[in-house]
């Protein structure tokens, strides 16, 4: 008798009614290899195929209807791409023709005179004689019965796939067929008392009413258990790799709270921190003198406050003896952190460099002799700080913005800067939906900077079509007139980028005729332009001398201008609401009211009229993301797919977003429980963790 493990290896190629050609199709559109695969090749829809229809009761409504009866004639038409099978079909109460148009030798061939079967699809009356284009056809025979019981399921297929004769119905006796042959090694792999409090279906249940449901309630309770199941796993997963990473990744200790930190929060900071600033710092403290490495997430909105927590943090570092060090995705935005951490550092003895790619030989080399004997404490920087010349006497925390900018294998380099890693401190701007923080970053620990500065005014939101445009320049002027300053944004997507590039040229020189020198002094920023023109723009900007500044999304992580009170976007409907929101928080930075004004065109998509109603309600950019989730699913908010990670085949972060948060609590009271699952209780789940998931966690993390 063969093994469990070599049974659920095995090719579904012998499996019956697939063999060699079609194993190969379903490898190559959806990864279906093993009998294991096609277990969890789920349907993608269903069909009641519980009522039978004669012919003369057919309606001509587009809906698709199954019928008795048997084939009187079996003929060919046409030739080449126009060849087509036809057959004649009747019941009791009429007949009807049918014709196929693909895969015309196997339908042939399965098909005969005088034989009676069972037909389905959508019937429609042609010169007053029903067709029926493809249908669905199958001997009826009594030995079938069992796979018209119930709700017909429906598979992703391709279009090779549909060639070869491979119709779901096909895949569905092929899974029913499997399922009789495996059904003694579907062991249960969920802990009984989860199965028990849930009163879930057993995993045998589940899997055979997924593919061949009886009813509505058995799909619906299939469904439920196999999506807990794989939020559960995934789960598991991701806590024994913060456990293990926990074991593993020692660092070093910070205990002490000294005379850097304490002189910078007595006589420096220049504001009261939040008390949710002050809780994420208590966090970051608990995580740096634990002896264990931290890998924290700081979640926060645009202007919460994130980058006083990160200095405070690096504060701690030097204070221990320790250098610390801040990564930023794009040049901008490390020279914006780099002024704003000296400007605040003045008045100390802290030596604060910067590094990018565009530096000098000469500072090049003065920075890394600075850094290898200690005398720089705090280096700020793009992805240049990775370089393997970059040496560090003692490197105690590194601070990552807007860490999905950066690969996971780009950050892993940061460990090697030490002997030990060095605690690690991610900082985002951009809210994540809880249920994606849970999935994709359900290994590190989580802290959100959730208020506010007080003083800060919401910003007003107000979306424009075109023909207001004279309205949102005379808003302008008035704006200017009290000495603010504006924003005027074009979007630049780089498939696109001529066309984009010459609307940013048009939308300048029309700005300048409507706010024409020596009135109104107008900036430009792209990135065609040098970064030392780019730079100059922008500082004349910060420091006043220009009204607006016309750019692309550069200023999307740009220079912090507190007199800047409007951004208007233009071409709204080409920007996602992550991106949106990000541009608004550019304003809102002072005390004065801000505004952001949308512009769009007049036709708009039905998805662009949710994110502008969206954009003008909420300035929450955690309710925003969530609809952002909502709009473009996991995949695209995440960008870089997260290393390890898995898909999913049922489970939806969108759909099932209840159903994880419950997975998540019961995989932290099981670990709680039984810290690597060595309990007999556990035995099934440990068990089936490793088969199933030993290439992602390893197998050290749970022995």
């Amino acid at each position: 008798m063969q093994s469990r493990e070599h049974l659920f290896h095995t090719s579904v190629e012998f499996l019956k009614g697939i063999g060699a050609k079609r194993a190969q199709l379903l490898a190559a559109a959806f990864g279906v290899r093993k009998y294991k695969d096609l277990l969890q090749f789920f349907p993608s829809k269903y069909i009641d195929k519980t009522q039978f229809f004669h012919i003369n009761e057919l309606v001509n409504s587009g809906a698709e209807v199954q019928i008795k009866g048997k084939i009187t004639a079996i003929f060919e038409e046409g030739s080449g791409r126009k060849k087509r099978l036809k057959a004649e079909f009747e019941d009791d109460t009429g007949s009807m023709s049918l014709t196929w148009f693909q895969g015309i030798n196997f339908v042939k061939s399965k098909i005969k005179i005088g034989k009676h079967y069972l037909i389905f699809g959508k019937p429609k009356l042609f010169n007053h004689e029903w067709q029926m284009m493809h249908p669905q056809i199958e001997e009826l025979t009594e030995g079938n019965d069992k796979f018209r019981a119930g709700l017909q399921a429906i598979y992703p297929s391709s279009e090779k796939l549909k060639k070869s004769g491979f119709s779901s119905l096909v895949i569905s006796k092929s899974i029913y067929g499997l399922l009789e042959q495996i059904h003694p090694y579907l062991y249960e792999n969920l802990p009984s008392y989860i199965v028990r409090e849930q009163k879930f279906l057993s995993r045998k249940a589940a899997l055979f009413h997924i593919h061949h449901p009886k009813s509505q309630r058995h799909l619906a309770e299939a469904k439920r258990r196999l999506i807990f199941e794989e939020f559960y796993f995934q789960q598991l997963v991701l806590l024994l790799k913060k456990i293990s990473n926990k074991k593993k990744n020692t660092s070093f200790v910070f205990e002490k709270v000294g005379a850097h930190f304490n002189h910078f929060f007595k006589n420096i900071l220049p504001f009261q921190l939040t008390g949710a600033q002050q809780r994420v710092l208590k966090e970051i403290h608990q995580d740096m003198k634990s002896g264990q490495q931290m890998n924290r997430m700081v979640q926060g909105d645009v202007g919460s406050g994130k980058t006083i927590v990160a200095l405070m943090s690096m504060l701690l570092a030097l204070d221990n003896d320790f250098q610390a060090t801040l990564m930023a995705p794009t040049e901008i935005l490390a020279q914006q952190h780099y002024q704003s951490i000296k400007e605040m550092l003045e008045t100390t003895d802290i030596h604060v460099r910067i590094l990018t790619g565009s530096t000098k030989t000469k500072e090049r080399r003065e920075i890394d002799e600075g850094l290898r004997d200690g005398s720089i404490h705090i280096l700020v920087g793009t992805h240049a700080i990775l370089e393997d010349k970059v040496v560090f006497k003692n490197l105690g925390i590194s601070v990552i913005d807007e860490q999905h900018r950066f690969g996971v294998a780009q950050r892993a380099k940061m460990w090697k800067k030490n002997t030990k890693p060095p605690h690690i401190l991610i900082m985002t701007a951009t809210p994540i939906p809880r249920t994606l923080a849970m999935s994709h970053y359900g290994d590190l620990d989580l802290s959100v900077i959730d208020e506010l500065p007080p003083g800060r005014k919401e910003i007003v939101t107000r979306h424009f079509k075109e023909n207001r445009r004279l309205e949102v320049i005379q808003f302008i002027r008035k704006e200017i007139a009290k000495g603010r300053q504006v924003y005027i944004v074009y979007p630049l997507i780089e498939e696109n980028e001529k066309m984009d590039f010459a609307n940013l040229q048009k939308g300048f020189e029309a700005i300048i005729r409507d706010f024409p020198a020596p009135d109104y002094s107008v900036s430009i920023v792209h990135g065609k332009m040098k970064a030392s023109d780019k730079e100059r723009e922008m500082n004349e900007f910060a420091e006043g001398k220009t009204d607006i500044m016309v750019a692309t999304t550069v200023i999307e992580v740009g220079v912090n201008v507190p007199n800047a009170s409007v951004m208007i976007i233009e071409s709204a409907e080409r920007f996602g609401l992550s991106q949106l929101h990000q541009l608004r928080g550019r304003v809102g930075r002072g005390s004065e009211q801000s505004y952001c004004l949308l512009m769009t065109g007049y036709k708009l998509s039905k998805d662009t009229q949710f994110r502008m109603k969206t954009m003008v309600e909420t300035n929450d950019g955690f309710k925003i993301s969530e609809a952002d989730l909502t709009l473009r699913g996991p995949g695209d908010l995440m960008g870089t797919r997260q290393s390890g990670m898995m898909d999913f085949k049922i489970a939806s972060l969108i759909k099932n977003r209840e159903e994880l948060q419950m997975a998540r609590q019961y995989a932290i009271k099981s670990l709680e429980k039984d810290h690597n699952l060595s309990l007999a209780i556990h035995e099934m789940t440990r068990k089936y963790l490793i088969e199933s998931y030993k290439k992602i966690i390893g197998w050290s993390q749970i022995s």
